[in-house]
């Protein structure tokens, strides 16, 4: 069972790789992903008081998984956007990569998520403002994109105090 020390840290070169998606016989395999990725989240909303969602990369997992837990459990296997909205907005994103660093970045205010659930069946869900920029952190995350490479400008990171 992975922890929280096992989260890949800012500077690991795996995660600015791109991930290849889940496979159908890999299916078997992404219960036990999601359980890994639930116990960190959990144990860094223990530490740290946040936590909405965690891509599989950042446990060194190198598949196109995410999962999400707001009101309740969600997994995405393959997730691709479409549909961003051309309206943008601007927030302080953290990562649970690098805790304690905020970074000001601009995300699109809406976005169509298509993705494969747990049990290999076609979803779409539109996102708007809070959920659509986490799956957007997420998503990035499955492409090697960390928000430390979207920010605003030079003076777009902060300590979290």
């Amino acid at each position: 069972m992975k922890k929280l020390n096992d989260i890949l840290l800012l500077g690991d070169e795996r995660l600015y790789q791109v991930c290849p998606p889940v496979l159908p016989d890999e299916l078997p395999l992404v219960r036990g992903w999601v359980e890994d990725m639930h116990n960190v989240m959990h144990e860094i909303r223990l530490k740290y008081n946040f936590g909405r969602a965690i891509a599989a990369p950042q446990l060194g997992i190198m598949k196109r998984l995410v999962y999400m837990n707001i009101d309740k459990p969600v997994v995405f296997i393959n997730p691709e956007i479409q549909d961003a909205s051309d309206e943008l907005f601007e927030l302080w994103d953290d990562c649970m990569s690098f805790p304690n660093l905020l970074v000001n970045v601009k995300r699109h205010k809406t976005i169509t998520v298509n993705y494969l659930d747990e049990n290999w069946q076609q979803q779409q869900w539109v996102m708007m403002d809070a959920l659509s920029e986490l799956m957007q952190h997420e998503h990035d995350h499955l492409n090697g994109i960390l928000c430390t490479m979207r920010a605003i400008d030079s003076m777009s990171f902060k300590w979290r105090l």
